[in-house]
């Protein structure tokens, strides 16, 4: 399989994941090493509930401290949300929107989410996994990659 290739099929995958290469990039140095994307590829295509969680939490967690913040849910939500013409300041129903979230996953009510809050928050309700927007590929595009990437596996060889 030829770059060009590889690269279509990879694309087709991970094409809404906004935070891949901050889930994938698992030592944090910038690149994403082979092993670091076998692995992620396994999670995405093979991943349990439990590894799937610790992956979006860790992509939500924008900064790294172990929280997801008010600010961190403003960012991500702005940049997933449709914008749509309105008098209405967008802003303020964003805000508007982390309070609710917070309502709904912050169970030790300190005004964050731990992931100990998200894991409990998604086992409730598993459509809260991606609440702040795609992390994994849609079940459509996993098929496609699945089907083109094991139809022939002969094709590796020419990589």
């Amino acid at each position: 399989m030829n770059r060009k290739k590889l690269q279509k099929l990879t694309d087709t995958l991970t094409k809404n994941c906004k935070h891949l290469f901050r889930g994938f990039d698992k030592d944090n140095d910038g690149y994403v090493s082979v092993s670091e994307w076998v692995y992620g590829l396994s999670l995405f295509l093979r991943g349990n509930l439990e590894e799937k969680m610790k992956y979006c939490f860790e992509a939500f967690d924008l900064n790294g401290d172990g929280f997801i913040s008010k600010e961190e849910m403003f960012h991500m939500l702005k940049n997933s949300l449709l914008k749509q013409p309105s008098e209405e300041d967008p802003d303020e129903g964003i805000k508007d929107l982390v309070e609710i979230t917070l309502k709904k996953m912050d169970h030790d009510r300190d005004g964050k989410l731990s992931f100990s809050d998200y894991e409990q928050a998604v086992r409730e309700e598993t459509l809260l996994l991606e609440a702040f927007g795609p992390c994994l590929p849609d079940p459509k595009s996993q098929m496609e990659f699945e089907s083109q990437v094991f139809k022939d596996p002969s094709e590796f060889n020419d990589m």
